[in-house]
């Protein structure tokens, strides 16, 4: 018992000779910085990181979107009207064609504002885009840049498929689960990542 005594002692005196060696936050030699540090150690301040995780959909519950479905609503990209143009294909008629169901196409502010932009050229597009079948959707943000809106309406709320022949708007949607692609290609519409649940026919 005594011996354990000795060496608790010994042990107290060499902590206590440590903690004497230390610099004290009042000493000259420490810079400005690293006596705020010690001081935010000393009151155990510690510092949180903040991490912002954006909240995934109720819809994505299951494997595959549960909000598509019949009637479908389909945004509609600058481009796409474009192609659809070139290809001599009616918008809403293909979709349904390539869809087997009824469609929707919704066009924001920034795709017609857009379209305007571009001037004489795009005079039918616009005329196609002011058509009653197609609904429009206002937009609260400012300027006319159609691919950042979409894929914040996107990731908003995923009751949309996204009609783009735009590479880098495909490759920013293909990141957001749940939300398929339609576009143009050899004279008809093809639907990119559609789920099983509500795919009406096989890839040809």
């Amino acid at each position: 018992m005594a011996n354990k005594k000795l060496k608790l002692k010994r042990l107290n005196g060499q902590r206590a000779a440590q903690l004497k060696r230390m610099i004290k936050t009042s000493d000259n030699r420490l810079k400005e910085a690293d006596r705020n540090a010690s001081k935010k150690k000393k009151s155990g301040e510690t510092e949180r990181q903040v991490m912002e995780k954006p909240q995934t959909s109720s819809a994505m519950f299951f494997q595959y979107n549960t909000q598509l479905g019949p009637p479908y609503h389909i945004l509609v990209d600058t481009n796409f009207i474009n192609f659809s143009i070139k290809n001599k294909l009616d918008i809403v008629k293909t979709m349904m064609d390539c869809l087997y169901a009824k469609c929707i196409p919704y066009v924001t502010d920034c795709v017609v504002g857009e379209l305007e932009k571009l001037g004489q050229k795009y005079k039918l597009a616009l005329r196609i885009v002011k058509d009653s079948r197609f609904e429009r959707i206002k937009c609260l943000h400012r300027g006319t840049y159609a691919d950042d809106c979409l894929v914040q309406r996107v990731m908003q709320h995923k009751c949309y498929i996204v009609a783009t022949n735009d590479k880098d708007l495909k490759r920013r949607i293909r990141k957001i689960p749940g939300v398929p692609i339609m576009n143009v290609a050899m004279n008809r519409y093809v639907i990119e990542r559609m789920p099983d649940a509500f795919e009406p026919m096989a890839k040809k």
